[in-house]
């Protein structure tokens, strides 16, 4: 009999997780209700691999959907597809992944249900994409498209990365140097200026230094505790849906940032929709997709609203004008698009024109960041060296 792994709550509201035998997905419910459990998520052994799997990279991911249309367009049938691109996969992982998917194919399941297995490797873009074609009778073309925007979504990604490495890089150095500084180079000076702290002669600079050195010294663990402590808070409290919703109202209040931020987020959900609409998806799930796709929660309370409006009955652009995070333009685009029933096509080209206006910008940011960050680094390292080169140069014209 087959593993089942569960997660439950107890009758105090206390959630469980464990693992049980049963014959059945369904006789494993009854274990659980026998017990006293409320069953959350049961799910065989397989499933939870498939789940907690290890993540692949997109562009391998972009590689294997463009190959399975290949073989497709060629006449290979879709079983035989997949066991090549399991053979031929030298990701450990994903090869697994795909010996699943093609067992369940052979088991009778749609394509689109194996992939939904595996949420780490395929996302709900991509199995969207699959059933619309698979539906539609353009499953070739559909995975062509998946992977053309899988691979433009993990190239926006790196030269993101790209373009902030740098600066990030100086910061962390910069940081460093400071630290550095202060606990091993200043304390030594603290026997020379000795004397002239009990005249009354030290500067005023040199004494805050030594005095900021001597600080370090002396509670560097408590310190470095408190960061770890605050940077863990941090991150517990961002785990949570307010603080992602707060970490991305910030991220449109950044001044010189915002506007890149809002860019992307906005490229973003305009090439899910487009692509998706393009490939027979409806529209109502397309909206719920290239929401969460967009990486901006408020935005996405964006989108919700406006599929509210479209159940309605109503236009697109309304409810995103409404909110005041769609630019104007990308508005009246959308809005014509509507009008003319070519809202996939003009959504691909508002991400495109959006992308290219947003590296621009990016490039010329950080452009300015660079010799900023330098220029302060530059500055914290002369207040040292003057902090310290004031007492000297006063012993030495008393001398």
């Amino acid at each position: 009999m087959p593993d089942f792994a569960y997660t439950a709550r107890d009758m105090t509201g206390r959630k469980v997780t464990g693992k049980l035998t049963a014959v059945s997905a369904q006789d494993a419910l009854s274990q659980l209700g026998r017990q006293s459990l409320f069953p959350l998520e049961v799910l065989a052994d397989r499933e939870q691999v498939a789940r907690g799997g290890r993540r692949v990279k997109p562009q391998i991911v972009s590689a294997v959907f463009g190959q399975l249309a290949d073989l497709l367009r060629s006449g290979v049938p879709l079983l035989r597809s997949l066991e090549v691109l399991r053979k031929q996969s030298s990701h450990a992982g994903l090869s697994d992944v795909l010996e699943r998917v093609r067992a369940d194919v052979e088991e009778g399941k749609p394509m689109h249900e194996a992939l939904a297995r595996h949420p780490r490797v395929f996302n709900e873009m991509a199995v969207s994409m699959v059933r619309a074609g698979a539906e539609g009778g353009f499953l070739e073309e559909a995975l062509e498209r998946v992977a053309e925007f899988t691979e433009k979504q993990d190239e926006l990604k790196s030269r993101t990365q790209g373009a902030l490495a740098y600066p990030v890089f100086l910061g962390v150095i910069g940081t460093l140097v400071v630290v550095v500084l202060l606990v091993f180079f200043v304390p030594k000076f603290e026997g020379l200026f000795a004397r002239l702290r009990q005249r009354g002669e030290l500067p005023a600079l040199t004494d805050w230094l030594l005095a900021v050195s001597a600080f370090f010294q002396t509670w560097w663990l408590l310190i470095f505790a408190s960061l770890a402590a605050l940077g863990y808070w941090f991150y517990s409290r961002f785990q949570t849906d307010a603080g992602r919703m707060q970490v991305d109202r910030w991220k449109l209040k950044i001044p010189m940032a915002a506007p890149i931020f809002l860019n992307l987020a906005v490229a973003r959900f305009c090439r899910v929709l487009g692509t998706m609409l393009h490939n027979g998806v409806p529209i109502l799930r397309s909206l719920e997709i290239s929401g969460a796709a967009a990486g901006n929660r408020v935005l996405a309370d964006a989108v919700a609203k406006a599929s509210e409006n479209i159940s309605a009955g109503q236009s697109l652009a309304k409810p995103l004008a409404a909110s005041g995070h769609f630019p104007p333009a990308v508005v009246e685009m959308i809005a014509v698009a509507e009008e003319s029933a070519t809202l996939d096509h003009v959504l691909v080209r508002i991400a495109d024109g959006l992308e290219r206006r947003t590296w621009r910008r990016l490039d010329l940011l950080v452009k300015l960041i660079e010799p900023l960050m330098l220029l302060l680094l530059a500055m914290v390292v002369l207040v040292l060296a003057v902090a310290l080169l004031l007492p000297v140069i006063r012993m030495s014209s008393a001398i």
